[in-house]
């Protein structure tokens, strides 16, 4: 079994819990819900992502031999602890939001119903699968709303954090609405289309400029982006001008030139008439080099005739907003509302569900936080996608997926399209009877 499938993916208080559970007893019906607290500042709405990896991890929980032995060596766990984690299985149900739908603080992503043990085990993983999609879908999606129009692609794979977090940002970035990636296990993975050029090693290594893009041209007769900021950046535009007709008389075509440095703006202007001029209008400019959301929109507003970007580190790190306030907390055990009540901290009780309206115009106009047995005004979002413990609808795809978020993109307000700061934030209401639940639980003694 890989590490990322290996149940011991988790934190040690899970185990301790579960520990602590058993010898208690404790097996009757939890409630868990995960959310943000909290939107960081540079964020206006989220996009969430992640659950189908979610549902996979708990369709397939088990432990392994080998880890309940490591288990029983570790001299942590009673013998009968161990011994009954030999049968442990996720048999509960799931409720979440779509993949590609926006939410906002305080609502619930997923809602996880089943088994005490079993629900809080899972804790951990399923924190760290949502979180990390969801974290870079929603920036994915800024980039997108910054360009609209725009060939954008993943080029992210070399500085991601490790080899999963590498998979899943080009996945995360394909269905918030880029065209494709650079990562080439994420086309057979997921069908992600794939895009790549050359490094400046290339034509490093080659004598001449000219040979090095001849060389690669042949190479690559169908994908004909030439890097060309190596040395002279209209210098090398001009080669390539000189070379185009000889590609197209063996039936190459150039399709586009790639810069990667310096004032990507002022260079495309430049040598977006030495192409015109040498009969190459069709070949697309195509800029990298430390973009996202902030630097496309200054890039736009310049009218650089930029037609594509590779956008990396500082979207599949999210750099400006690494992290997220995503927590998965107790809402109800034995069929009681639980409420945590932290100083900061503070949980809405129950089970809940999110009620969106939208104007006629279909526009989001407001969210409210209510309890699932008080309906509310509005369309549910959370959907039933699990019962005990085994899917109910085959994995969307991510064309499915796509198209939900450019229906969801299209519906937010234009304050929140706009990726500035909103003035206000989006309005999520609590329902009447959620305040009134929280209040009695609030008076009652612990």
């Amino acid at each position: 079994m890989s590490s990322e499938n290996s149940v011991l993916l988790t934190d040690l208080y899970q185990l301790t819990m579960l520990q602590t559970y058993h010898s208690g007893r404790m097996n009757e019906p939890a409630v868990f819900e995960l959310f943000i607290r909290r939107l960081p500042a540079e964020r206006g709405f989220l996009l969430a992502a992640g659950l189908e990896q979610a549902l996979d991890f708990l369709e397939n929980l088990q432990f392994t031999a080998e880890e309940l032995d490591w288990l029983d060596r570790s001299g942590r766990f009673s013998p009968d602890f161990v011994a009954s984690l030999e049968t442990f299985r996720f048999t509960g149900e799931v409720h979440a939001l779509p993949e590609g739908t926006v939410f906002f603080a305080n609502e619930p992503i997923l809602r996880v119903i089943a088994p005490l043990p079993q629900a809080q085990l899972v804790e951990s993983r399923l924190i760290n699968l949502i979180h990390y999609q969801t974290l870079i879908a929603s920036k994915a999606a800024r980039c997108v709303l910054a360009a609209p129009g725009k060939l954008l692609v993943d080029f992210g794979m070399r500085r991601a954090h490790g080899a999963e977090a590498a998979l899943l940002s080009a996945r995360a970035d394909y269905l918030a609405g880029f065209a494709g990636t650079a990562t080439v296990l994420a086309g057979l993975r997921f069908g992600i289309p794939l895009y790549g050029t050359m490094a400046h090693s290339l034509i490093q290594a080659y004598d001449s400029e000219m040979d090095a893009f001849e060389g690669f041209a042949t190479a690559q007769p169908n994908n004909v982006v030439l890097l060309i900021d190596t040395y002279d950046i209209e210098a090398a535009a001009h080669k390539v001008v000189t070379l185009a007709p000889r590609l197209s008389a063996h039936g190459i075509t150039v399709r586009g030139v790639r810069i990667d440095s310096g004032d990507i703006a002022e260079h495309a202007r430049r040598v977006r008439p030495i192409l015109d001029a040498g009969g190459l209008s069709q070949a697309i400019l195509f800029g990298s080099g430390d973009l996202d959301e902030y630097r496309l929109r200054e890039l736009l507003a310049v009218d650089a005739p930029l037609d594509g970007f590779g956008v990396g580190t500082r979207l599949d790190a999210s750099t400006d907003a690494p992290t997220l306030e995503m927590v998965y907390k107790l809402q109800e055990y034995a069929g009681k509302p639980r409420r945590k009540r932290s100083e900061g901290k503070a949980t809405w009780p129950g089970r809940k569900q999110v009620y969106r309206q939208s104007g006629e115009d279909g526009v989001f106009t407001g969210d409210c936080l209510g309890l699932e047995a008080h309906p509310q005004p509005g369309q549910p979002l959370l959907q039933a996608v699990m019962r005990d413990g085994q899917r109910l609808a085959p994995p969307e795809s991510l064309d499915t997926i796509r198209q939900r978020v450019r229906h969801q993109l299209a519906a937010l307000p234009p304050a929140l399209r706009s990726n500035q700061t909103a003035p206000l934030p989006y309005a999520v209401d609590i329902a009447p009877e959620l305040r009134q639940l929280t209040a009695q639980l609030d008076r009652e003694t612990h």
